[in-house]
């Protein structure tokens, strides 16, 4: 535990603010784990809401730096397949 005041003011303002990355990193993940489950099913209306969900997930966690570019891309990238591969 610090002795110092600032030091204990940045170890609780660190975890606040690991509490809201975590926050946004598991809607970004639950989100692609629902568009992963329909594309499974093969519900290609309620794929294409998901879809838009997951990336709107995606860039809001590389917007607060949760998560970063070249991952989110890769991410998005993956998601765009599975749904081309759905709807051809």
């Amino acid at each position: 535990m610090p002795n110092i005041k600032s030091a204990e003011r940045r170890v609780r303002k660190s975890e606040s603010n690991r509490e809201e990355n975590q926050e946004v990193k598991v809607a970004m993940r639950t989100s692609i784990k629902k568009f992963n489950a329909l594309v499974e099913e093969g519900d290609v209306a309620n794929a294409k809401d998901a879809y838009t969900t997951a990336f709107k997930r995606i860039d809001k966690a590389v917007k607060k730096g949760v998560v970063q570019k070249n991952k989110a891309a890769r991410e998005k990238s993956r998601l765009s397949k599975q749904l081309n591969e759905l709807t051809a």
